[in-house]
């Protein structure tokens, strides 16, 4: 008791068995919090066996499945299960073929925008009652507004890691003493760890090689350039134009199942078999320049440039073919006579989903375990693949974003997403540690990940959004099936809810903010102006930061040489007084000369000249 604190801490110190109780304590707490984490042990083996580069697409995978578990768990809460309560029993029969076409059965169901009533929800006459237009339109923004957010959040994030100041966390001797993970205790994970650190040198960054193009070469290249472009917009044109086909064809419908297979299924397969195609020649002619490249290892070692603009080419193509489609969803489908043209559309994105999914699995059977088989048996020069991280990330991109389309349509898409993912992760995992080899090509992966992140937002969620925008705002729903029959549009159902809080007196304020803000287009435009005020200041921020680097690197080698300089002097200064010492001749200096005892001590001013250079360079080489 009559101890300070100061004095019960070093106490505690004092004590080891109490502290490696502790320690213990503390690491298994850790240990099991991790665990808890989704996938943190697989995606530790994973970085430990092919680094971060490969690790970043799976990471990027789990970061679109919490996306799509977050709308499945808001859609099912505020949308399917108030649906439960008014729900008419389904009379039409399962036959198994609806799992292929969505349609059928699945009509009649939660699944689909058709299904859901446009009744005001409630158990008894007097009780709480539930709008289910509200919830349905204010569920599915809401849910867009957090994406945005959190997409906005985390580029902004990621870019100020990865690109602001990239060097802080490069370099061997960060990776070197920075870099463990004093945390982990087990062997297995310090196994892990350690080779995790091996691998990251072994497929560490290298330096952009410059060369010294002739001016032919330099012509040949851009010629080869405009070439790719060309090639590239002709296969998106072509492949638009044969997608637009064959939804033209596609959309109407027959019950048979061979017809049912030819006009729902097999559309939906040859776009994704296109795509795969596609992706693969356009791979081989962005990658091959043997009269620009002449070495093998500069052809595999790509810039991060070349691998933008390589990405920007496919997304180009993917990008293209999802806009004609909305196009044709919103154009053609829409001003049909179809009864519930949204339900039609819902089940088109669910079989491009479903196909897209089917053949994923069969890239992955097909593309590398059969790519493995003969690279190993039949013909070893090809060797085992690699894993092809741009392709799958956008082939992730593509999936979400047909998934965020498709959100208004059919509310529990997101689920059948999530289900999607996760066979993807562990398919994906299996395959790359049976088939594949870390990719040779150079990958930045935190840089590459933050641009990943990009084209999620832009065009995916942008295009997203215009989408849902023109929907909401500009079509007419079905007049029989849906939450908004009967309305001019989809909005006008908040409309209306503002009409009936003009009527209340504590609802003023929301009054206010719709007729204020969410209507006025000088606010959105002010809003715009800010955003790019702010963008522009934390631009030129960025630029500040990048010149002040700049120039205190240049002081640092300034101050640098001048140690140098001064450290060199001061040998020099040694040099001479330990000459002196021994009694050398120095040129241009006094030298005392001790000889014998028998001779007296004698001083010589000696010139420059009675000494050779070569004496002087013997000298110091002497004295060091």
């Amino acid at each position: 008791a009559s101890m300070s604190t100061r004095e019960r801490i070093k106490a505690i110190q004092k004590m080891p068995e109490t502290m490696k109780k502790k320690r213990e304590i503390r690491n298994s707490l850790s240990e099991h919090f991790h665990q808890l984490w989704l996938w943190h042990k697989t995606l530790k083996i994973i970085g430990g066996e092919f680094g971060t580069s490969v690790l970043s697409y799976f990471i990027f995978l789990k970061w679109l499945l919490s996306f799509n578990i977050f709308s499945f768990l808001i859609n099912f809460s505020f949308i399917t299960v108030p649906q439960f309560i008014a729900a008419e029993p389904n009379n039409l029969s399962f036959t198994g073929l609806e799992l292929l076409t969505g349609a059928g059965y699945f009509q009649q169901t939660v699944l689909y925008y058709g299904f859901y009533t446009n009744a005001t929800i409630s158990k008894t006459e007097n009780g709480a009652s539930y709008n289910m237009q509200l919830a349905y339109i204010f569920t599915v923004g809401i849910y867009f507004v957090i994406c945005l957010l959190i997409l906005l959040f985390s580029m902004a994030k990621s870019f100020c890691r990865n690109f602001i100041n990239p060097q802080t966390y490069s370099g061997n001797a960060s990776k070197l003493l920075c870099t463990w993970d004093f945390n982990v205790t087990n062997e297995k994970a310090v196994k892990l760890k350690q080779k995790n650190l091996s691998t990251q040198e072994g497929l560490t960054d290298v330096n952009k090689e410059v060369q010294n193009f002739s001016v032919t070469e330099r012509l040949v290249h851009i010629l080869l350039h405009l070439g790719a472009w060309a090639a590239s917009l002709g296969i998106a044109v072509a492949a638009c134009s044969g997608v637009y086909f064959l939804s033209i064809n596609n959309l109407e419908v027959r019950t048979d199942f061979a017809a049912c297979f030819w006009r729902r299924i097999f559309p939906h397969g040859c776009l994704s078999y296109t795509k795969c195609k596609l992706w693969s020649v356009r791979s081989n002619m962005t990658n091959g320049h043997p009269t620009i490249v002449p070495s093998r290892e500069l052809t595999q070692q790509l810039s991060v440039q070349l691998l933008v603009l390589f990405l920007c080419r496919n997304i180009i193509l993917k990008i293209s073919i999802i806009g004609i489609l909305c196009y044709y969803w919103l154009d053609i489908v829409a001003e049909s006579k179809s009864q519930c043209w949204e339900t039609l559309i819902g089940q088109d994105i669910y079989r491009l989903i479903l196909v897209d999914f089917i053949f994923c699995l069969l890239g992955s059977f097909f593309g590398e375990f059969l790519r493995r088989i003969i690279g190993t048996t039949v013909c070893v020069s090809l060797g085992v693949p690699e894993f092809d991280i741009a392709r799958n990330v956008l082939d992730l991109i593509y999936a979400q974003t047909l998934t965020w389309i498709g959100i208004l349509f059919s509310p529990l898409l997101p689920g059948i997403q999530m289900i999607s993912f996760f066979i993807v992760f562990y398919t994906k995992k299996v395959s790359l540690m049976k088939n594949c080899q870390p990719p040779r090509q150079v990958w930045r992966a935190a840089q590459m990940t933050t641009f990943f992140m990009f084209l999620l937002f832009f065009p995916s969620l942008i295009g997203v959004l215009s989408v849902i925008a023109v929907t909401v705002w500009r079509l007419k729903p079905s007049e029989e099936c849906g939450p908004f029959r009967g309305l001019s549009s989809m909005f006008a159902a908040v409309s209306e809810w503002i009409k009936i809080l003009e009527n209340y007196t504590g609802s003023k304020w929301v009054v206010w903010i719709y007729n204020n803000l969410i209507t006025s287009e000088l606010f959105f435009f002010i809003l715009s102006i800010i955003f790019l005020i702010i963008t522009y200041l934390y631009w030129q921020i960025i630029e500040g930061r990048k010149t002040m680097v700049k120039l205190l690197r240049n002081q640092i080698v300034n101050v640098s040489s001048s140690f140098s300089f001064i450290l060199f002097k001061t040998q020099i200064q040694d040099v001479h007084q330990k000459a002196e010492t021994v009694g050398f001749a120095v040129p241009g200096r006094k030298v005392t000369w001790r000889g014998s005892r028998n001779h007296d001590e004698k001083t010589h001013h000696l010139k420059e000249s009675s000494m050779p250079p070569y004496s002087y360079v013997s000298l110091c080489l002497y004295i060091t």
